[in-house]
């Protein structure tokens, strides 16, 4: 298992803090450069390993970072802590976006990107609870991170706990029927201590998803299942925000981030080859410029 890197920590909580007590635009700055720094850090890692998901990536990564740097109730030095916030990343395809920011927040050093997919890492092509803090439960074969998260959800209401789940999805990973199992007994049992996100970018491997199984209405189909539904621009920091922080009603919440695949890098994005395309070097140096921006 890694350990954690407490000078980073330090730094994590000082900007979280800088971030909370941040006027309303420099919140939204502050968070927006936080997200191009770990997608510079996640595009060098994938380079590096020559595999990985970066399409995903880049479009995660937003809500991601509004999520470890403004929102989750988490410390990298204790990830173990009994009533911290559940954070699972069911479309587990895109852990390099989860290891950036759990790199930049401190849960290990940020000198273990490097090992990216290398023989006996413990930075699997898809995260594992054992080797990798801040990771509640092991995701690659899509469909299984919600269910796993309703099951927090329930544990944590038996348990008197205040915290919180949430999860983020594939949009294409909507396509498993067990997610809508899950949804289902969500919304049976009023989990109103259960989020789930949906990485909204409409691509898939090889094609859109409204192409190899429509899912719209999907904000209609959530709600039928018995959850507060909230449609927001999913790189819009401030937005993003305001919906994970606002007060929470009696159901679940499914909150439908729209995205954009590879967004910040303008030959990446809305391209469905780079579901899982590695950059080469002199690209990765082409989108290291702009995300500087």
């Amino acid at each position: 298992m890694l350990v954690a890197d407490p000078r980073t920590a330090a730094a994590w909580r000082l900007l979280r803090q800088e971030i909370a007590e941040a006027a309303p635009e420099r919140r939204r700055e502050l968070l927006r450069q936080r997200a191009n720094q770990s997608r510079a850090a996640d595009l060098h890692m994938i380079g590096r390993a020559g595999l990985g998901h970066v399409g995903g990536d880049m479009s995660v990564l937003d809500i991601l970072t509004t999520l470890f740097f403004g929102v989750l109730r988490v410390d990298p030095e204790h990830p173990e802590w009994a009533d911290r916030d559940r954070f699972v990343l069911s479309k587990g395809h895109t852990a390099g976006a989860l290891y950036s920011t759990l790199a930049a927040a401190g849960f290990f050093p940020q000198e273990e990107l490097a090992t990216f997919a290398a023989p006996l890492s413990a930075l699997n092509g898809h995260p594992n609870r054992v080797k990798v803090p801040g990771v509640e439960t092991n995701t690659g074969p899509l469909g299984h991170g919600l269910p796993v998260s309703v099951g927090m959800a329930v544990a944590g209401r038996l348990a008197g706990s205040e915290r919180h789940v949430f999860v983020v999805l594939g949009d294409g990973e909507l396509q498993e029927g067990s997610n809508w199992e899950a949804a289902m007994t969500a919304g049976h049992r009023r989990l109103a201590n259960l989020t789930a996100i949906v990485d909204r970018n409409r691509l898939q491997q090889g094609a859109r998803t409204e192409e190899t199984s429509a899912l719209d209405p999907l904000d209609d189909k959530f709600r039928a299942f018995g959850w507060d539904v909230h449609v927001v621009d999913g790189h819009d920091h401030l937005e993003l925000l305001n919906v994970f922080t606002a007060p929470r009603g009696e159901r679940p919440t499914c909150v439908i981030a729209n995205t954009i695949k590879g967004r910040g890098v303008s030959f990446m994005e809305d391209r469905v080859e780079w579901h899982h395309k590695v950059p080469s070097s002199e690209q990765i140096s082409l989108a290291t410029v702009e995300l500087a921006r």
